[in-house]
């Protein structure tokens, strides 16, 4: 969605690199070019004016002239000023003190509304809740079907009283007959919080009709609704597509239905995203969730700080952490370390279970594109092909559960089979296990501590190869064997205590007993203002 205004604001800083001093003509010029971009990326002209007018007031004070790097001083000033017209803060939903919660959405036809009354769902049911979903939208064709559509691949009941449009009439005719009803929303939206309170269902939200345009039929409507339930949440559905329309459509549904906060739909499509960057200035209303994708799993928390970290090519390490939390089983992650410091062989059955982990957390395009830097390899990424995952496990699936675990045994006529079983080359199938092996390998070298491993990374303290003869311990110098042995014990306790840690952090499990493997803070001296906000809640220990 960013990537053009994310590319001209890259280029842009690159002009600053290795300027000691920047004069007011370097700060104009730095300016003017992030004018243009923002204004190439369809942001609205006061949006851009105030964004600009504030990065250059910043700029030529003394925050720039007496820092030590003055164009890194540049872009963290650009980059809080885009956290601000981002919304500055992360908001989420607000629950009522006395269940249900109410949540209306409001929105132009094709938005994605009933889309995201699924997601929302589905998000909101992993958080604990029990969501009900009311069909409200009467008038556009098979609506109320799409909702039960929608509802059932969430996994979140719908109530639909009426069945609304389903024959693709037009909502109003201008025959003379007046205007065609296919049932009262206002008395439906009633009707499912009465059932919502009757079944103990903690949250309703109530998808709403739109239209292809903003009119006054449609502001009466979504007022009536709103007036008659009374809302907890008025969220507005943008198309994140719609360019400069989306200044006048947020400001006319603020001014119609008051709505509490905002949805991005379509933020995975490759429009230039200056809506994303009007709104929540325009309105003063945050920026809630984005939609960024057709799954009912493709939904993510608004972050400002850190969607402006992706606009700078910062990346977005947070985001990605928390997804590979919820994907990555604690069980498995522990096994995989036991198996690990025991060096016994990493199987195809393990690698199964990590790539059906991977594939939880979404594209692997996706994932590659938050991490820091990648923008500069975005055509790389595009040319990526995510289905290489599909052949990879088509030919392990193909795999008797011996073959699995034992890659070694699997020869020539074996080989043959998988091929044709997996509907790939006797070719793809040898490289696919010469791969492997060597994974092996360097697996078993990383736990040794050996060279083998990945060039400049250390091998796992403290761990070696049994049979292999292990480092020289340091002697202790007290002369009473009691005592020397005690010491002895306690420096393989504190090496032994470091290998697990060290393995359990490598497959994402944390490490236990916090710093009973010695009295120095693994942490001690690192500078964790130099991380990014919010990051400290995944060191631990209230760090």
């Amino acid at each position: 969605m960013f990537a053009s205004l994310s590319d001209r604001l890259t280029a842009t800083f690159k002009n600053l690199r290795g300027k000691g001093r920047l004069t007011e003509s370097d700060v104009n010029a730095t300016i003017r070019d992030i004018r243009l971009a923002l204004l190439d990326a369809d942001v609205a002209l006061p949006v851009v004016k105030r964004f600009t007018g504030s990065v250059r007031e910043r700029a030529l004070g003394v925050e720039v002239s007496q820092a030590l790097n003055p164009a890194q001083q540049v872009v963290k000033i650009v980059q809080e000023e885009l956290v601000g017209i981002l919304g500055g803060q992360t908001r989420t939903i607000r629950f009522a003190k006395q269940p249900p919660t109410v949540i209306m959405l409001a929105g132009l036809q094709g938005s994605g509304k009933t889309t995201f009354a699924g997601k929302l769902g589905r998000w909101l049911k992993d958080q604990g809740h029990t969501p009900l979903l009311v069909a409200a939208d009467l008038q556009r064709p098979n609506a109320v079907t799409q909702l039960e559509v929608v509802g059932e691949r969430a996994g979140i009941p719908v109530f639909a009283p009426e069945r609304g449009n389903m024959g693709g009439h037009d909502a109003v005719l201008d025959s003379g007959e007046g205007t065609r009803s296919f049932g009262d929303p206002v008395s439906v939206s009633r009707m499912g919080i009465e059932h919502a309170r009757a079944k103990q269902y903690d949250v309703v939200i109530v998808d709403t009709a739109g239209r292809l345009a903003v009119d006054a039929n449609l502001m009466q409507q979504a007022g009536d609704i709103r007036a008659a339930i009374s809302p907890d949440e008025v969220l507005f559905v943008l198309d994140a597509m719609i360019g400069q329309a989306a200044v006048e459509t947020a400001q006319a549904f603020h001014e119609g239905v008051a709505f509490t906060g905002v949805v991005l739909s379509k933020l995975d499509g490759d429009a230039r995203g200056g809506a994303a960057l009007s709104v929540a200035e325009i309105t003063g209303e945050p920026i809630m969730f984005a939609s960024v994708g057709e799954k009912v799993t493709d939904f993510e928390v608004f972050h400002p700080d850190r969607m402006a970290s992706r606009i700078l090519d910062m990346g977005d390490v947070l985001t990605l952490i928390e997804q590979a939390e919820k994907a990555f089983d604690k069980r498995q992650a522990d096994e995989m370390a036991r198996k690990f410091l025991a060096e016994e062989d990493f199987t195809f059955e393990d690698f199964l279970q990590q790539m059906n982990a991977i594939k939880k957390m979404g594209s692997l395009k996706s994932m590659l594109k938050m991490m820091p830097g990648m923008q500069g390899m975005r055509d790389q990424l595009d040319a990526f092909d995510d289905r290489e995952f599909d052949r990879v496990e088509a030919m392990v699936r193909s795999m008797t559960p011996f073959e699995r675990t034992h890659p070694k045994q699997i020869n020539g006529s074996r080989r043959a089979r998988i091929a044709k079983g997996s509907g790939v080359t006797v070719t793809e199938v040898n490289q696919l296990l010469e791969r492997f092996g060597q994974a092996q390998k360097m697996m078993k070298s990383m736990a040794r501590g050996g060279g083998g491993g990945i060039p400049g990374m250390p091998g796992i303290p403290g761990a070696g190869k049994r049979g292999k003869q292990q480092p020289q311990r340091k002697k202790s110098k007290s002369g009473n064997p009691a005592k020397r042995a005690a010491e002895e014990r306690a420096a393989a306790e504190k090496a032994a205590s470091g290998r697990a840690a060290s393995a359990a952090s490598a497959f994402g499990a944390p490490p236990a007993g916090g710093d009973a493997a010695g009295d120095a803070d693994p942490l001690a001296g690192f500078d964790a203002a130099n991380l990014p906000k919010g990051f400290e809640k995944f060191l631990g220990g209230g760090r």
